[in-house]
């Protein structure tokens, strides 16, 4: 297993988790259109995250940026609810229980900020994912709720906290 720190975003890690998000879009043939890959904010993480209530984790490997993840309050939505968002990892971090660990510190923060639910919205090919998440206590919800422009997304997905 590699040897990982998940840690809160910097802003020195703006291009290095970028260019892993949209790395991980190319490689997986995820749509580019209606999904986070045209979200404003995949170029300023740190930015978009330094809101109150939102952290965005990245896992580190040997000074590289394997993948990260983040919590921020839903948009368009109740403010007890949190999405999920913008999981993303490179081939070297998946299967070693890593993406685990990133999940675990997310809802871990997403309770400390005062959520009771926390969302997400994946597509049907990220299998693993799902898996995951599922394992995690996550269940298939009929509709999408808040506003967060992804309409390439179908699978929509909560958890109480």
């Amino acid at each position: 297993m590699l040897n990982v720190e998940i840690r809160p975003i910097v802003k020195t890690d703006n291009p290095k988790i970028e260019a892993v998000i949209r790395s991980v879009f190319v490689e997986l043939g995820i749509p580019l259109v209606g999904t986070a890959f045209q979200d404003p904010e995949t170029s300023q993480m740190y930015q978009a995250y330094a809101q109150s209530r939102s952290v965005y984790y990245v896992v580190e490997h040997n000074n590289q940026i394997l993948g990260g993840a983040g919590i921020s309050p839903l948009k368009g939505g109740q403010s007890t609810v949190c999405e999920l968002q913008k999981m993303y990892s490179l081939p070297k971090m998946r299967g070693q229980g890593i993406a685990q660990q990133l999940l675990d510190q997310c809802l871990q923060a997403a309770k400390s900020f005062g959520f009771s639910q926390c969302y997400l919205e994946t597509i049907p090919s990220l299998k693993a994912a799902i898996k995951l998440y599922k394992r995690n206590g996550f269940c298939e919800i009929d509709s999408q709720l808040g506003s967060t422009g992804h309409h390439s997304c179908s699978i929509w997905m909560i958890k109480d906290l």
